[in-house]
């Protein structure tokens, strides 16, 4: 049987307060305290690197970090994310090497039905974002799937 957790990272229709999604994002609420109240930042990269689904070596994030999962966020070598970062995880989100994102940036994979009974049903899907080595972005930017962004490097 495929879970609410499998369904939802494949972009297919899932039920988002499934127990397991909701185990998973309660633990991702306390990865996000942790790193966005740690002010050393070796210490803050170190919990992010265990907390996403994989990283490079060598990253940097400012506070204000925010995402529904964590673990569908794989960055590669040498990314730079300034303050108020938000990876809305639903479906994965890929970033390659050298990327760098400006300040109060947004990345949003989850979609919703278009039609009312449907979205009303609470039923929800997404999509995933895919991004190629150096990427950079200024502040205040917001990527959805799909957009040109993905193909820009």
């Amino acid at each position: 049987m495929t879970s609410e957790y499998q369904k939802m990272i494949a972009g297919h229709y899932y039920l988002p307060g499934d127990p397991e999604l909701r185990q998973l994002a309660q633990e991702s609420r306390r990865q996000q305290y942790a790193s966005n109240q740690e002010q050393d930042a070796k210490k803050r990269t170190a919990i992010i690197q265990s907390w996403f689904g994989s990283t490079g070596q060598h990253l940097h994030t400012e506070t204000g970090f925010c995402t529904d999962y964590g673990i569908n966020i794989h960055v590669g070598e040498y990314f730079y994310a300034n303050w108020n970062l938000t990876m809305l995880d639903v479906c994965p989100i890929t970033i390659g090497n050298n990327a760098m994102i400006g300040p109060n940036c947004q990345f949003l994979t989850p979609l919703h039905p278009l039609d009312p009974e449907e979205r009303n049903s609470g039923i929800e899907y997404g999509a995933p974002i895919t991004i190629r080595d150096n990427f950079w972005t200024g502040g205040g930017v917001t990527v959805l799937p799909g957009s040109p962004w993905e193909t820009m490097s």
